[in-house]
């Protein structure tokens, strides 16, 4: 995937009412870009999915009552990714720095440099994945964690871009949940089984199946 600067990510009528609204950038793929209505029942915390050519972009907001530097830590320092991430994570950081994390009960391996690093506010970091048995492209996607105070509160906005199809229909739901687990961890409450959680949301998002 050596295309991700130049391809366009266009705006999909995915998100109910308070879902992210995805920018428009230039590419060579001008005019081509697909739009992919969804029409399945969701609320605004449904995250929205918008997809060019055979690349998606999956995007979440969330406003968590907790200050950016507590949402910072959670979402920055091992000890907390461990938790609601599940996520065995090394991180230099600093711009220029490398995200090595190893996720799940697969321990998929993903790999990457950061790219943005402005504590307590913007943690952008590249995806990687080498080629494997559920993913034989592999990942050469975008993560990018922003955070805006609003009182004592935070706006959390979530984008994940330049991801396959296939994967951003599978991350979609994932995702959601892993979401919930944060914010449950942050106000001190129990995780819901991750698995129930995410065929529970399933269906707020398209299949798998669509990415064919």
């Amino acid at each position: 995937m050596t295309e991700r600067s130049t391809r366009e990510e266009a705006p999909v009528t995915r998100a109910a009412s308070g879902a992210l609204k995805m920018p428009r950038q230039q590419s060579r793929h001008e005019g081509q870009g697909e739009t992919s209505p969804m029409t399945t029942s969701h609320t605004p915390r449904t995250g929205t999915l918008t997809f060019v050519g055979e690349y998606a972009t999956l995007a979440f907001e969330r406003r968590i009552p907790h200050p950016v530097q507590v949402v910072w830590e959670a979402l920055t320092e091992p000890e907390h990714l461990a938790r609601w991430y599940m996520t065995k994570a090394v991180i230099d950081g600093r711009t220029g720095g490398s995200i090595d994390f190893r996720i799940g009960p697969a321990q998929l391996h993903v790999t990457g440099r950061i790219l943005v690093w402005e504590p307590p506010h913007v943690f952008e970091y590249e995806w990687k994945v080498k080629p494997w048995g559920r993913m034989p492209k592999g990942e050469d996607a975008i993560v990018r964690w922003e955070l805006r105070p609003e009182g004592e509160e935070t706006v959390l906005t979530l984008t994940h871009r330049n991801l396959t199809r296939r994967s951003a229909l599978g991350a979609a739901p994932a995702t959601h949940v892993v979401l919930e687990r944060l914010v449950a961890q942050l106000a001190g409450q129990p995780f819901e089984d991750f698995r129930e959680r995410v065929a529970q949301v399933q269906g707020q998002y398209p299949a798998r199946e669509e990415a064919q």
